[in-house]
């Protein structure tokens, strides 16, 4: 997923309390409307926006009369790491790339072959996410280390 466009997705109030709403439970425009107060075509045009992204998925379910209607839910889970400090700004965004991973196999099983260039974005990350975790275990053993080497110079006092 693109950082910016989470962040743009993020940045707008409105997107936000739709958010909200749906971690409640999967609805359908008119309700998020309703809720929020807000026209259709706007609401239509945010779920557009979010579900494009891959922040939300839709789905027809089917009512006792009428037309199926169509419910928008949050797809996945997905954290923001943000930090600042010092002369240095780090974004980081972490979702659930096994999920991710699962739905390119079934699409791939179905006979799809243009998970390629997904796959490849995805061991990428995955490449980017084993390096980041190396480079905390090798800090924590540096810190137990100096910490173990201190405490065993204070015995000796």
């Amino acid at each position: 997923m693109d950082l910016e466009a989470i962040l743009d997705i993020m940045g707008c109030k409105t997107r936000r309390d739709i958010l909200n709403l749906l971690t409640e439970e999967p609805r359908f425009v008119s309700e998020i409307s309703k809720e929020l107060e807000i026209g259709q075509k706007a609401i239509i045009e945010h779920l557009k926006a979010m579900e494009g992204l891959g922040l939300l998925k839709s789905s027809f379910h089917k009512i006792e009369r009428g037309r199926p209607r169509k419910y928008y839910d949050i797809s996945q889970k997905i954290e923001i790491q943000i930090s600042i400090n010092g002369n240095t700004i780090k974004m980081d965004i972490r979702g659930d790339d096994f999920s991710k991973l699962q739905e390119l196999e079934n699409r791939f099983s179905l006979g799809h072959e243009d998970v390629i260039e997904d796959l490849e974005v995805l061991i990428d990350r995955y490449d980017m996410a084993k390096r980041y975790a190396e480079l905390l275990l090798m800090e924590a053993k540096r810190r137990k280390n100096l910490i173990n080497l201190l405490e065993g110079d204070s015995k000796h006092i």
